[in-house]
Parts: structure tokens; C-alpha cells; sequence
């Protein structure tokens, strides 16, 4: 069977097809809405869907990969994965489009946790840290290539290429984790919390949906806000529901250990400023500065390059200084790599803006490796499903909502200014916002004991 590394990037291969596809689609959007006919904004809506099927489904993941066995569950997702983009591919009207991207979901709720519980239920402790920086890279990686991508298998092969390409990765996934991929024993996870789960997924869902269509147009006047309002009431109720159920849907019992609650709290906030860089650059490069999107999105790249860059770094660094001091200082470094974005001006050179963007792309990966390394250094194995579905589930709405911070600074600076159209300097309050908020998070670890994921680390 596959040592650590290989399970790693055999798990990291499927959610790198994951990411880079939801990233990917946003830049084919245009040719999608003139072949069929629609209008780009209500093009959204397959990107909503997807990302809203996405969330929901997360929470019940662990429970399915406990009772049907979880490398069976990932096997199924994948191929799941694979047969709706080939649907998405073929749809030849927007309900049809809409309808695969709910399966895409449905299947990429069950890849990340599930793949995920794979790998670091089959490893020791001290093999944790290089297994999650192998599988970080995707969340930093498919951002950013997504969009590049897109555009060129758009303009040389037309939109449907953009999902046709997930085909061939889904079927040698499928056999890698069919070869390769040890499966854990089948449990009995008890009835499930039906209740929990149609409240979790009902807030998540609305929740999502606001986020995703705020001040964007697709939906009525005042509907966004509805959805968040009536997400988070529903949400309220979710969380005390979970209090008080045998079996939660979400246990947030996990939350007693003090590096998954870190991980999770703080790593949400550090997410959500995180989250808005990847819709900021390519739109400053592109409006500010002029570019076309393949030069921004080659520039962009170096994101991606950084992130290459932490990996043999993240365990070296960790072992001299350890997860507290490491989330402190790091997490200001990367607070840093993201505000130095307000600073660029069509005057900086390609090669500075290129080695800021990648500086910024390391500091982010490690403390993204961190983090998803932490939140598991104490959690028993026995409970691992519940943590990864937990984990999971929150690392959903970070994203979505540093997009809605980066754009509400864009607009705010813009009607401030009374100017028309975007200008550099909105994009230079907006940098600054995103930047305060990744700081913010930094100082939290601070609250951490010193010793915390020690036996990970291995710092004595």
C-alpha cells in the first residue's frame, strides 16, 4: 500500500481537481452566458449552486464514510465528480448546467473531508505535517491557476473544454485510490441527526447564497440580505440544536481542544482575509493597470510558486519554532503579503510585483499548512470523521465572505472618492482591509499553550 506522501498527493490530486474547477468555470463564464443565451449574471447562478451544494452536504460526510466505509465513499465521489463535469460539458441550457453543478457539489462535499479522514487516519503524528503540507497545496494552487487555465482552454477549445478536462484526472484518481489507497473499517455511527443536518445545511445553504450574490445583482434587491439574515437565525438554532443532540450533526464538543478550536476560530478569520487576494489581484492588474487577463494571470501565478516554495520549509520551521510562535509571527508575515498589494502601481516592475505576490504566496501556504496540520494534533483517531467534517464545514464560508469584504472596500473607497469607475487607489483601501483582517488573527495564537501540537512538530 501507498506510504504517506503517496496517499498525500493521490488524496491532493483529486481536491487540486476540486479547486482548480470552481476556479477555473468564473473565467469561461462569458463564453457560457453567449452560447446560451443568457445573460453573464444569471450565469452566477451555476457558480452559486455549486458552491452551495458544496456546503451543504459537507456536514454528512463523515457520517456516510463511517457506515459505507470511507475509501468506498471517495471512490464514488470522485467518479460522481467526473460524470457531472462531463455532464456540465454536454449542457446545452442553464437549468441543465445548473442541475450537473449541484452533483459537481454534492461530490466535492464528499472528496475534501472524506479524503481527508483517508489520509490521516493511516498516519502517525509525527508524519501529520508533511502529509498536510502535500495536501494544502490545492487550496493555494487552484485559485490561482484556475483562472489562466480557463481563459486558455476557453479561447482554444471553447467552455465546455474547462469541465471536459476533469474527465481523464477523475479516472486516474479512480484507479490511483483504488490501487493505492488502504480502506479503514466500516463503523456503526448510530442513527443519524436528521434534524441537525437539515438545520446546519438550511443556515449553510442561506448563508452561502448571500454571500455569494451580495451586491451583485443576480437576485432581487434586499434578497441577499434576507438569505444572511435568515441564515444566521437558522444557524443560531442549528448551534443549539448540536448542543443538546446524542449525535450531533456538528460536534462541537471538538472545539474543547484548544488546537482545533484555534484552528477553526481563528483560522476562519485568517481565511477570510486570506480569501479575498485571489479576487483582488487578477482585478487590479486587469482594471488598474490595464493588462489582459493572460498577463495577470501569468503574474498571478507567482502566487502559486510561493506556496511550491513553503513546502519543504514548513517542517523545519515548525520543529525550530513551533505551532504558537509560528501562527504569531508567520501570521503577521502574512498579514504583510497581503497589504503590500495596496502599494502596487503600474510603475512597480514585473519582476517586484512577481517576487511580492510569491513572498506573500509562502507566508499564506505555511500558516494554511498551520493550521490544517494543527487542527488535528490532538483530536483522538476515533473521532476523527466528526473532526474532518466539522473542519471541513468551516472552511466553507471563510472564502465567500473575504470576497464580500474585498468588494464592499472596492465599492466603499469608490463612492467615498465619487469616482465612476474603479480606480488604483480603491484597490489600495481594499489590500489594507484584507491585510487588517489576516492580522487580526495572528495575536489569538498567542492564547495557545506554548507546547501545543508538540508531538506534531516535534519542537521539544
Amino acid at each position: 500500500m501507498a506510504g504517506t506522501r503517496t496517499t498525500a498527493i493521490i488524496v491532493a490530486s483529486a481536491l487540486f481537481m476540486q479547486n482548480l474547477d470552481s476556479s477555473a468555470v468564473v473565467t469561461a463564464l462569458p463564453a457560457m452566458a453567449r452560447d446560451l443565451n443568457e445573460d453573464p449574471a444569471r450565469l452566477g447562478v451555476a457558480i452559486t449552486s455549486y458552491l452551495v451544494a458544496l456546503t451543504v452536504f459537507i456536514p454528512v460526510s463523515g457520517y456516510v464514510a463511517d457506515r459505507f466505509g470511507a475509501k468506498r465513499v471517495f471512490l464514488m465521489a470522485i467518479l460522481l465528480f467526473g460524470t457531472a463535469s462531463a455532464a456540465c460539458g454536454f449542457a446545452n441550457s442553464l437549468g441543465e448546467l445548473v442541475a450537473a453543478r449541484v452533483f459537481q457539489g454534492m461530490a466535492g462535499a464528499m472528496m475534501v473531508p472524506v479524503g481527508r479522514l483517508l489520509l490521516l487516519s493511516g498516519i502517525r503524528k509525527d508524519e501529520m505535517l508533511t502529509a498536510m503540507a502535500w495536501l494544502t497545496m490545492p487550496a493555494m494552487l487552484g485559485p490561482i491557476t484556475g483562472p489562466p487555465l480557463g481563459g486558455i482552454m476557453t479561447d482554444l477549445f471553447g467552455w465546455r473544454s474547462v469541465f471536459w478536462l476533469n474527465v481523464p484526472v477523475a479516472l486516474l484518481g479512480f484507479a490511483l485510490v483504488a490501487w493505492k489507497i488502504t480502506p479503514l473499517p466500516v463503523q456503526n455511527p448510530g442513527p443519524p441527526d436528521i434534524k441537525g443536518l437539515l438545520l446546519v445545511g438550511g443556515a449553510l445553504a442561506t448563508l452561502m447564497a448571500g454571500f455569494e450574490t451580495v451586491g451583485r445583482g443576480v437576485l432581487p434587491a434586499g434578497m441577499p440580505a434576507a438569505l444572511l439574515v435568515l441564515g444566521g437565525i437558522v444557524a443560531l438554532l442549528a448551534l443549539r440544536h448540536c448542543r443538546r443532540a446524542t449525535r450531533p450533526a456538528i460536534d462541537l464538543t471538538l472545539l474543547r481542544f484548544p488546537s482545533f478550536h484555534h484552528a477553526t476560530l481563528a483560522g476562519s478569520l485568517f481565511r477570510a482575509g486570506a480569501g479575498g487576494v485571489p479576487f483582488l489581484v487578477p482585478l487590479l492588474l486587469q482594471l488598474g493597470f490595464g493588462w489582459s487577463a493572460t498577463q495577470a494571470g501569468l503574474v498571478a501565478f507567482a502566487t502559486a510558486l510561493g506556496a511550491f516554495a513553503m513546502k519543504p520549509l514548513a517542517r523545519p520551521v515548525l520543529r525550530r519554532w513551533g505551532f504558537r510562535n509560528v501562527l504569531v509571527a508567520n501570521g503577521l508575515l502574512a498579514a504583510a503579503g497581503v497589504a503590500v498589494g495596496a502599494a502596487f502601481s503600474p510603475a512597480w516592475p514585473v519582476a517586484a510585483l512577481f517576487a511580492a505576490l510569491a513572498l506573500g504566496g509562502l507566508f499564506r501556504s505555511l500558516q494554511f499548512t498551520s493550521l490544517n496540520t494543527l487542527a488535528f494534533a490532538d483530536i483522538p483517531r476515533e473521532r476523527l470523521s466528526a473532526g474532518t467534517s466539522f473542519y471541513g464545514t468551516a472552511q466553507q464560508l471563510p472564502p465567500a465572505i473575504g470576497v464580500v469584504i474585498a468588494s464592499t472596500a472596492l465599492e466603499v473607497s469608490q463612492h467615498l472618492a465619487g469616482r465612476d469607475a474603479l480606480a488604483v487607489a480603491d484597490f489600495t483601501t481594499a489590500f489594507l482591509v484584507a491585510g487588517l483582517v489576516v492580522a487580526s488573527a495572528a495575536p489569538l495564537a498567542l492564547r495557545l499553550p506554548r507546547d501545543v501540537g508538540a508531538e506534531v512538530s516535534g519542537k521539544r
